[in-house]
């Protein structure tokens, strides 16, 4: 559904105006083509894709915001979003006007210097289809090009907007299969007047795939599978029937095989490279998947295609046999480096492994990797093969019980951007110490089915003692790191209270910006690593920040709102960021005197509570399906991080209610049903299960105020 905010049509006439003031910028609204990408540097107050430039090195040449000034920014304007749900998106500011995205991928478009608004367009997801997702219903941003703006909606179709009003011009299906859960979280890209979109859902069961659309009109162009479909058939080209080759038993054709192009994508004009991060494996369990056997291609990689034809150039495997939910869909940044002292166009990526790999770009040659976290999977990678040397330490197939995983599932970095500064020759990282506990299923119980996370894994078992739990929680940390990519070492780093912590930008003012998960925006000197900056948000800043230029004056854009795979499904462990979920558009310059409102401090009211009357063997099964069926956003154990609510505190009147609830879901509130593949004793025994959570939460609360001091 289109909204066009009336007082706002004059908004945009006095945007329109000014553009049209000047003769080299007298074009209509987001009239982007890929000569102007190309050239984003002569144009630096544009931030015309999704990485302002091709290479997405989210560097800026602006320079009016600086080291030595910095400390003047204040708001220049703030708008609030529909939903309280993860922001992620990184905006596109193209002649005075800003497109950007909020949660159900809901597409906002603004006056960039005062935050007027001028027009907003809902795709109507639907809204409890976030429970076929599983990282909520995220949205990282817009696409522009040639007038419209292009949008991928989280229920897998993509969208070209009129970017005078926002009027619908065409929508695409973008599902493979209707029947299983794809979705849509990234960000568009256009090369050559054509739309290139991923998907998401290799948790649910799908096959991983990229496509490319004609900008005009919506047509498929083309469309690169990343792993290979039934075997029984014939491959759909050459780059399928060498993946094939590195895939055992048929597990996979039932259960998708997943490496899905969720998130990053980077242009090379010259090479007319397209460059793709793949994902994991569907199910997580090797066994499950390919009987144990195989590189598996093309999961967790770095693909390489021509731009035009979507055809195999090249690939790079940054974890064969993937196993551990370690993507390479992480940021990929194109540079060029000396490196023993030759000038190389190299390819960085630090996908969820650990490690920092510097690729040849033009032949995916590796020229080195060094870990950037710890890391317990792998030893080092070998030179000579490019291949991990894994330890075995966190072989969770070798029969011998859970195994402690480093990095997590949630990765040493995650899809918050990095940024590269041409000038100290560092990139900017938010990194993070992560680990988790991973079992195998004793059988294969996946079942590919709509709102049902079903890894081949059994769901990590969080201790329940509120005192290991903060000990845990502790040891999960977030670091913002200065990474010299030549030498493979930090020059400097930041440490964060906890994980998930926001891309960064850099700029030319020797400065970079990053949002924080403890509700903050902040800026380093970008060689030292010397906090310059800070300002409250309200809540925690994931995505990546942006700066543009208006009227002469230089803007800094931080989207906020807390959210997304950390504090929905490791509750308890992200409990350390402190912030509520609220989702705003927040924008500096310098002297700006806006005001922020006040961030929210709801506080929550134990209720009365229904008695327990489930014995200890029944709660154990209600809390192996609670966090097999309700951790995915209510968080482990029943303890949630705030952006959904924390089930410990429903009221009589819920409980008496919860089988309907669970049955008819909430649709209202982004609740799907779970009538399907589960019974009201099931249900009950769930129930049972949150009430324990609640009796345990009393009698912590008693235990602090017992042990307070007297006022």
């Amino acid at each position: 559904m289109n909204t066009f905010l009336q007082p706002a049509r004059r908004g945009l006439a006095l945007v329109l105006a000014a553009s049209l003031a000047a003769p080299t910028l007298a074009r209509l609204p987001a009239d982007v083509n890929g000569a102007r990408i190309v050239h984003a540097n002569q144009e630096p107050g544009n931030w015309m894709s999704h990485g302002r430039t091709y290479d997405e090195q989210r560097y800026s040449p602006l320079t009016q915001v600086n080291d030595r000034n910095v400390q003047q920014l204040g708001v220049a304007w703030t708008q609030k979003l529909d939903w309280d749900f993860g922001v992620e998106a990184t905006p596109i500011v193209v002649d005075g006007v800003m497109y950007t995205t909020g949660a159900y991928s809901i597409v906002y478009a603004y006056d960039a210097r005062t935050g007027q608004p001028l027009w907003k367009y809902d795709p109507e997801v639907p809204r409890d289809k976030g429970g076929e997702g599983c990282c909520s219903v995220v949205n990282r941003g817009v696409a522009v090009w040639e007038g419209k703006v292009y949008v991928g909606a989280f229920d897998g179709r993509l969208i070209a907007l009129d970017a005078r009003n926002g009027k619908p011009v065409w929508s695409v299906d973008t599902r493979l299969d209707k029947a299983k859960s794809y979705t849509i979280t990234g960000a568009p890209r256009i090369v050559h007047g054509k739309v290139l979109i991923g998907n998401g859902g290799a948790e649910f069961g799908v096959r991983g795939y990229i496509t490319a659309y004609d900008a005009k009109t919506g047509k498929q162009a083309w469309r690169f599978f990343t792993v290979p479909g039934d075997p029984a058939k014939p491959p759909e080209d050459e780059a399928m029937a060498m993946a094939l080759r590195t895939w055992y038993g048929n597990g996979w054709v039932k259960w998708g095989g997943g490496g899905t192009v969720w998130d990053s994508m980077a242009y090379d004009p010259e090479l007319n490279l397209l460059y793709i991060g793949v994902g994991n494996g569907s199910p997580f369990n090797y066994k499950f998947r390919s009987d144990g056997k195989g590189d598996n291609l093309f999961l967790s990689s770095i693909v390489a295609l021509d731009a035009d034809t979507g055809k195999y150039r090249w690939h790079y495997q940054t974890t064969p046999a993937e196993m551990w939910d370690y993507t390479a869909t992480q940021h990929i940044i194109l540079a060029e480096l000396e490196i023993e002292g030759k000038k190389r166009k190299v390819l960085m990526q630090a996908p969820k492994n650990g490690f920092f790999y510097v690729l040849d770009r033009s032949n995916g040659q590796l020229l080195s990797a060094e870990k950037f976290v710890p890391v317990n999977w792998a030893s080092h990678i070998d030179m000579s093969s490019g291949r991990p040397v894994k330890t075995g330490a966190a072989d969770y197939l070798d029969g011998k019980g859970m195994k402690i995983v480093v990095p997590s599932f949630l990765g040493g970095h995650n899809w918050q951007p990095m940024s590269f500064h041409p000038g100290t020759g560092l990139v900017y990282l938010p990194a993070q110490e992560t680990a988790a506990g991973l079992e195998p299923q004793q059988e294969p119980m996946f079942m590919p089915i709509r709102n049902v996370v079903n890894i081949g894994l059994d769901v990590p078992q969080l201790p329940e003692d509120p005192k290991v739990v903060k000990q845990i929680a502790e040891s999960w940390k977030g670091r913002l790191l200065a990474w010299d990519p030549v030498a493979q070492k930090a020059r400097w780093s930041v440490e964060y209270p906890t994980a998930w912590n926001g891309g960064t930008l850099a700029t030319a003012g020797n400065l970079v910006f990053q949002g924080t998960a403890d509700g903050r925006a902040v800026a380093y000197a970008a060689d030292t690593g010397k906090l310059l900056w800070q300002a409250p948000v309200n809540s925690g800043a994931m995505a990546g920040p942006v700066t543009y230029t208006v009227g002469g004056e230089q803007y800094v854009t931080f989207m906020v709102g807390w959210g997304g795979s950390f504090p929905n499904i490791t509750g308890p462990l992200s409990l350390n960021a402190k912030v509520k979920p609220e989702s705003r558009v927040v924008t500096f310059k310098l002297g700006g005197s806006a005001q922020l409102p006040p961030p929210r401090h709801e506080a929550a009211v134990l209720p009365p509570l229904p008695p327990l009357k489930a014995s200890e063997a029944e709660l154990k099964i209600g809390r192996t399906m609670f966090n097999g069926l309700c951790a995915n956003c209510h968080g482990l154990n029943a303890v949630s991080g705030g952006v959904v609510p924390d089930l410990r505190y429903l009221s009589p009147e819920k409980h008496g209610y919860f089988l309907g609830i669970v049955y008819g879901g909430r649709t209202e509130r982004g609740m799907p049903s779970f009538a399907k593949g589960i019974g009201p004793e099931q249900v009950e025994l769930i129930r049972q299960y949150i009430i324990s959570r609640s009796h345990a939460l009393k009698a912590e609360l008693a235990a602090a105020a017992a042990s307070a001091p007297a006022p």
